[in-house]
């Protein structure tokens, strides 16, 4: 293509762009009524702090006064990454399938936290380089078997990029469709935290210093080699502030993708969408970048122990509810998060006010 020749997006980004543009913000009506019933409850104003915001955010993304935090699911996509060839990691990308294979079994700590807060799992394999087909309960949506190595050439074409976002976006519409209220997001990918590190570097502007850490726990030597990998590539990849595809074609990862694909899907849809980890805030900056409408349908569930995380968060504006030391990813996070939801909609929902208790409130005149 000639320089300075307009470019036609394809048939899979040009789907993209038209889900984009269906994505409103919530009205403020819907928040303000929301402030009016909580400081008509019996409890001094706003002595609730943050459980009472996350109240009020969820009301205004769902258009109602009494939000739900139920049913809920964990949408878990799996993706592998050509980048695992350069020494990045501590596991083998085979870790991907197996660990897929276990979440099947309900072996893994997110079947676990999932049940504990009521919600259902939904495991798609949107880019496992191996076959998951014979995997009772995984949706098979697979892109491609694995990103290419980002250090090499880019990581999708903008096409597949598109593609792997869509697959969230769908099912998230889908899950809308059958009830679901809150949707959190959930990855399994060797090599993920390589990738974030350089979407979120590349979307923020951050030296890749302050945005790597040890995701799985790699040594000293890999953490070196890990950093030198995500800066020779930001260095060789086309990055430009004005194309957010562009950038998660370039850098990957197909999960990552597909969730930030859930997050757009989920706010066109009226769902509340909850990060996890290190790994989905750069899908949140992903999807936020390609529909900065969608930000108000998002909830940060946690911070992690990885420094990008802070680094991401502080980027989108958002304030975690916990910060519990946790770094494994799977949606885990984002499961802890609904508990905090479901006690937000207990709070706003069921107490009772000052007129229904008989309660005098403050600044009424004694009898």
């Amino acid at each position: 293509m000639a320089e300075g020749a307009v470019r036609a997006p394809g048939p899979m980004e040009a789907e993209l762009l038209a889900l984009v543009a269906r994505v409103t913000e919530p009205d403020a009506e819907w928040a303000e009524r929301a402030w009016e019933r909580l400081d008509s409850l019996t409890k001094p104003p706003r002595s609730l702090g943050r459980l009472e915001q996350l109240a009020v955010q969820m009301a205004a993304a769902q258009s109602s006064t009494t939000p739900q935090a139920g049913p809920s699911a964990i949408v878990v996509c799996a993706g592998d990454h050509g980048v695992v060839a350069e020494g990045v990691s501590a596991w083998p990308s085979d870790v991907t399938r197996q660990m897929v294979a276990n979440f099947v079994a309900g072996g893994a700590a997110i079947n676990q936290l999932a049940t504990s807060v009521g919600a259902r799992l939904v495991l798609i394999d949107v880019g496992v380089d191996g076959d998951t087909s014979a995997l009772p309960g995984v949706m098979q949506t697979k892109v491609r078997a694995g990103t290419r190595n980002l250090l090499r050439e880019d990581a999708m074409t903008r096409e597949e990029a598109a593609e792997a976002f869509l697959v969230g976006a769908r099912i998230a519409g889908h899950l809308a469709a059958d009830g679901v209220r809150v949707i959190g997001t959930g990855e399994m990918g060797i090599g993920n935290s390589t990738v974030a590190s350089a979407l979120v570097a590349a979307y923020t502007n951050v030296p890749v210093n302050r945005v790597i850490g040890r995701g799985t726990g790699i040594d000293d030597k890999t953490l070196l080699q890990k950093t030198s990998v995500v800066s020779q590539a930001l260095h060789r990849r086309r990055i430009r502030k004005d194309d957010p595809l562009g950038t998660l074609a370039s850098l990957g990862g197909l999960e990552i993708a597909a969730m930030a694909g859930v997050m757009v899907g989920g706010a066109a849809a009226g769902v509340c969408v909850v990060t996890d980890g290190f790994i989905s805030a750069s899908a949140a900056l992903a999807a936020t970048s390609l529909c900065p409408a969608c930000l108000p349908y998002v909830f940060a569930s946690h911070q992690s122990v990885e420094p990008g995380h802070r680094v991401a968060l502080v980027a989108l504006g958002l304030e975690p509810y916990m910060e519990l030391g946790m770094r494994l990813g799977e949606g885990t996070g984002a499961a802890l998060g609904i508990g905090v939801m479901h006690a937000a909609c207990a709070m706003m929902n069921g107490m009772a006010t000052f007129a229904d208790a008989g309660v005098t409130g403050p600044g009424a005149e004694p009898v």
